[in-house]
């Protein structure tokens, strides 16, 4: 078991919320811990925009808390009717993500109230403080670095597809192996996604770089298409090949197809790392592509319901093609501005 950034950068979050606490001679450091906890987000800009909804959030909340006092007493009634207030209104302005936190704020207010205005007021500032430790901590311990996430994960992600699909006309994976392989691909995916959107959600100040990372985003969503189309392959080579009669006759030109389509696919991957020379032929011969669908076509007038489904999977090889195609060449488009702006 490895010990990620995030978890570390808990850990180190709460240390610190305690020793402010604990420096600013709050009564008690556990408000501020739990409110270090809930600030701690995988992207800077995630975890700003947190620290900035649970500000607002938070004052609305101790503001609602103390005028619950003074008009209700502090009841368990009156604190359970505010936290339902505060949880709708939280709903209302789509920060939903900010509710424990705000709850606590609102219990903390309500609790410390009997013991004074400036009481209530402390604990309004131990949650601000154990936000402001969270927020410290992200920026300058493991700063979160989505983009290269990303990359790390779409290889990954790449490595798995690959084993699957070169394996699929054969079928010589065991078919528990082929399951586990499979499900670590779905997972990997939903990762790239979360990625994704992580590398999404963060800003830039500067224009330059706004039009830089506008292109990388841009590349970044190729780079996951291809690897959908990629899956929709595999799927459909999974649920049509051997159901189709005389499907043996064409494993070796598909199982060659696949084979090429793969290859390509690395090829583009080592390219936009910088890995392979600028000028490299790496797409494969469209020649091939058009022989294989003429075959196809001509075996589809035989019997065209018995043989549709060998099309079925041409058609998924092509459309994958296409897509690997396309992400080269909006590579290409990306390095080359890059270098011009450079």
């Amino acid at each position: 078991m490895t010990i990620g950034a995030r978890v570390l950068k808990t850990g180190l979050a709460v240390a610190l919320a305690i020793y402010l606490s604990n420096l600013l001679d709050f009564p008690s450091p556990i408000i501020a811990a739990v409110a270090s906890i809930f600030t701690i987000q995988p992207s800077i800009s995630r975890s700003w925009q947190q620290v900035v909804d649970q500000l607002q959030t938070n004052m609305l909340g101790a503001a609602v808390a103390l005028a619950a006092v003074r008009l209700f007493g502090h009841t368990p009634i009156a604190v359970g009717l505010v936290c339902i207030i505060i949880i709708l209104i939280s709903i209302r302005l789509r920060m939903e993500n900010t509710i424990g936190l705000t709850l606590v704020t609102v219990v903390a207010v309500m609790e410390a109230n009997e013991q004074g205005w400036l009481f209530a007021v402390d604990r309004f500032l131990m949650v601000l403080t154990g936000m402001a430790a969270a927020f410290a901590v992200n920026i300058l311990v493991i700063p979160p670095r989505p983009r290269k996430l990303f990359t790390a994960q779409v290889q990954e992600a790449y490595t798995q597809l690959s084993l699957l699909l070169r394996m699929a006309i054969s079928n010589e994976m065991r078919e528990d192996v082929h399951r586990k392989e499979k499900e670590k691909l779905q997972g990997t995916l939903r990762k790239l996604d979360e990625a994704y959107l992580l590398f999404e959600e963060e800003r830039s100040l500067m224009p330059q770089r706004k039009q830089v990372r506008a292109r990388q985003l841009i590349l970044s969503k190729h780079l996951i298409k291809a690897l959908h189309q990629g899956v929709d392959l595999l799927e459909v080579v999974e649920e049509h090949y051997f159901s189709a009669p005389g499907a043996e006759a064409w494993a070796q030109r598909f199982d060659q197809q696949i084979e090429e389509l793969t290859k390509y696919h690395e090829q583009i991957l080592l390219k936009i790392e910088g890995k392979m020379k600028p000028n490299a032929a790496i797409e494969p011969e469209e020649e091939r592509e058009a022989r294989l669908i003429n075959q196809l076509t001509e075996y589809l007038r035989d019997d065209p319901d018995e043989h549709k489904r060998l099309v079925f999977i041409a058609s998924a090889m092509l459309e994958y093609a296409y897509h690997l195609r396309r992400l080269e060449r909006v590579s290409e488009q990306v390095q080359q501005r890059e270098e011009n702006a450079g």
